[in-house]
């Protein structure tokens, strides 16, 4: 394989974007009628890039395993959207957002990618602003800002604790208006299980119908894969059930490389695990680390009720180890805390694994109807779910599997390795590093749908115009669909004792404990012998009842577990890669004497991107290397 090529404009980089934009090909509006794009995914990402392409003219076929586009994740995310508009007059700039992402990601993201999502966040925020999002507003009628973590401004957008949801909406409703005006079909309840290339080209996805059993070809010019990320491999996860990783997969295993899967952050404010029944773990919103204060007793095993508990005997110990950011430091960094305090044996609740997030003083200061107006939603869900108020007695949380910055390498355009094929949102890889900050996920997709793939995808299509649409009946579609059924029907045939969610569990088990917030190289080691052997076991033991050619929910989960299996020896793989410590990939062999993440950039200034080289073969690295010309790489430091 050729080098990699990210093809990152010269010039300052304040001026890359515009320059880039002003060289990209154009399509004239008769010749965009003469073209397809189908784009996989109807979230944030996809809803706004299938409602755009679909508003310039060209034929946008949009897919979602979902009823509705309003069930896509981006629906769950809770505590804002960053844009650089300095409302709180705090000195905040598009340079700040941008070193705050690369500082965040412990400076292992391309710097024209990442400043780029930071320029075009002001569009994102006038745009749904003008689709009618309701965000939160000030006394005087001004759009209202918090801050969140890793940062030390205010520039985070919200509507109260339901930010995603209300962004979906805007963007649903402008996907709607494109369907309606016939520019955009969309296809619900669909699962993509294969990308076919044609002479090396994306030119479609084989998809299954969930409700039918039906397989379908469908065919296009483009393809963009706009479907979020893979943190359910951990089995208990902050995500929706049914987010996988299995459309970025199949993209890797046709040619598309896959560009660090290690990097999974963890995330510090989930509710804790309650029971062994669990099938999902609920977060609590990063924006009330700006009202909460974290703690734990600083007597060992303490389990008196946490209000008789003296401020004298608590211990807030991220206020006391990062005095500059506080309870506002970066997820990793919180995550890594609150872990280290559990196992300390400081830990609170029936388990021990969990600490508190108190809004005591918040409240005293405020007043209840003052944080209700922030957070209600969020107090709510927490009541519903513990039983417990956090009116009255402190939160109890703790970290959680959640977002991927591994993803599919895409370059400046974000076209993957596949000519033709793109991704963007969560799917890639390239703006977060190795750790994501706050609020910076729905700036990203939002970004890349509405404001990138626009106009990057045009430059590719220009030089398809004369391509006639694709027929589905050619060798490649053939192959691609035959390899679909004669793997489900393989799962099929099984015909064991076990449930899928058996097996899924404990592959969550072996990721969480051995490739989870701390890793070390004997445990990862063991994880790649625990995998291998539970994946022999699926195939000799699982039970999947009922027929291919119905609706058949075990089917589906069946089929995404068996690539979690494949994604997860990859993910391990990669983590025993870099041997060192960066953001959300914590090694403890390389820790500072005070337990931080202690980078190697001689050695491991790179991104990680990985070809798949066969059924039984060592994946092939390739490496990106990271030069920072704009920004300083220095070690992190949030005290």
């Amino acid at each position: 394989m050729s080098k990699l090529d990210a093809k990152i404009p010269g010039g300052p980089l304040a001026d890359k974007w515009k320059n880039h934009k002003a060289s990209l090909k154009l399509v004239n509006p008769a010749n965009k009628k003469k073209l397809d794009i189908i784009v996989v995914g109807t979230g944030l990402a996809g809803a706004g890039a299938a409602s755009t392409l679909g508003e310039l003219g060209y034929n946008v076929k949009v897919f979602c395993y979902q009823d509705s586009p309003r069930r896509a994740h981006s629906v769950a995310a809770q505590g804002g959207i960053n844009a650089a508009k300095n409302y709180r007059n705090d000195n905040d700039s598009v340079y700040r957002l941008f070193y705050d992402m690369i500082k965040g990601g412990d400076f292992r993201a391309r710097e024209a990618n990442v400043y780029r999502a930071a320029e075009v966040s002001n569009l994102v925020i006038d745009h749904y602003t003008a689709l009618g999002v309701p965000f939160a507003r000030d006394y005087g009628g001004m759009l209202d800002n918090r801050s969140f973590g890793g940062v030390q401004v205010s520039r985070t957008f919200y509507a109260k604790g339901q930010t995603g949801q209300q962004c979906i909406l805007g963007a649903y409703s402008s996907l709607n208006r494109q369907v309606e005006a016939g520019t955009v079909t969309m296809y619900s309840r669909r699962d993509v299980l294969d990308i076919v290339v044609v002479d090396g080209k994306a030119r479609g996805i084989i998809t299954r119908n969930l409700v039918t059993g039906e397989i379908e070809r469908h065919s296009a010019h483009a393809v963009v894969l706009a479907t979020g990320g893979y943190g359910t491999i951990y089995y208990l996860s902050t995500l929706a059930l049914n987010s996988n990783g299995t459309a970025a997969w199949k993209a890797y295993k046709k040619g598309a490389l896959f560009a660090n899967p290690s990097f999974v952050q963890i995330h510090p404010t989930s509710i804790p695990v309650l029971n062994d029944y669990q099938a999902k773990l609920t977060l609590m919103s990063e924006s009330l680390r700006n009202d909460g204060r974290v703690w734990v007793p600083k007597q060992k095993g303490d389990k008196r009720d946490p209000n008789t508990i003296p401020d004298e005997e608590r211990d807030y110990y991220l206020e006391r180890r990062y005095p500059a950011f506080g309870n506002l430091v970066p997820r990793d960094v919180a995550s890594r805390a609150a872990k280290e305090r559990c196992d300390a044996g400081f830990g609170v609740g029936p388990t021990g694994l969990s600490v508190y997030l108190d809004f005591r003083d918040a409240i005293k200061k405020q007043g209840e109807k003052a944080i209700e107006g922030k957070y209600g939603n969020l107090f709510e869900m927490y009541e519903k779910i513990t039983g417990e108020s956090p009116y009255k007695t402190p939160m109890r949380i703790y970290p959680a599997g959640h977002y991927t910055m591994g993803g599919l390498w895409v370059d400046y355009n974000l076209m993957t390795t596949i000519p033709g094929l793109f991704a963007i949102g969560e799917a890639n890889f390239s703006d977060h590093g190795a750790n994501r900050l706050g609020a910076s996920s729905l700036m990203q997709c939002s970004g890349d749908g509405y404001f990138i793939i626009p106009y990057t995808i045009t430059d590719y299509l220009a030089d398809e115009i004369r391509t006639p649409r694709i027929p589905t009946n050619t060798p490649e579609f053939e192959a691609t669909e035959k390899d679909v059924k004669e793997r489900l029907n393989k799962i099929l045939a099984v015909k064991g004792k076990e449930t899928v969610t058996s097996f899924h569990r404990r592959l969550g088990k072996i990721m969480w404990d051995y490739c989870g917030m701390a890793r070390n190289e004997e445990g990862l080691k063991k994880a790649l012998v625990e995998i291998n052997a539970l994946e022999e076991e699926f195939w000799k033991n699982v039970c999947v009842p009922g027929t291919n050619d119905e609706f058949n929910q075990e089917l589906e989960k069946a089929s995404r577990v068996a690539d979690f299996f494949e994604l997860g020896k990859l993910l391990v793989t990669d983590a025993l890669n870099r041997k060192e410590s960066c953001g959300a990939h914590f090694r403890e062999e390389s820790q500072t004497e005070t337990g931080e993440a202690k980078r190697d950039d001689s050695k491991y200034a790179y991104v990680a991107a990985w070809e798949y080289k066969g059924e039984g073969q060592a994946p092939e690295l390739h490496k990106e290397e990271l030069s920072y010309e704009f920004v300083k790489m220095q070690e992190r430091n949030y005290k």
